[in-house]
C-alpha cells in the first residue's frame, strides 16, 4: 500500500484556472475559477450581479 502524495480529488482540481473581473457598479475584485464560469456571480461588497462573460483577460503584461 502506498501514501498519496496529494490530497485525494487533486487530479480533478488540478487544471483549474482563476479569473478575476472587477464589479461593474462598485470596482470591486471577484475572483471564481474556471469551473464556476458560468455559473452566476454577485459582488461581495454591493451584491450587483458580475458578468464574467465580459470581462478581459489580463496577463500582467
Amino acid at each position: 500500500m502506498t501514501t498519496p502524495q496529494h490530497c485525494p480529488g487533486f487530479e480533478q482540481f488540478k487544471s483549474l484556472k482563476s479569473f478575476t473581473c472587477n464589479c461593474p457598479k462598485c470596482n470591486t475584485p471577484k475572483e471564481i475559477f474556471s469551473d464556476e464560469f458560468d455559473k452566476p456571480h454577485k459582488c461581495d461588497n454591493c451584491g450587483e450581479e458580475i458578468d464574467f462573460t465580459s470581462c478581459t483577460y489580463d496577463a500582467g503584461n
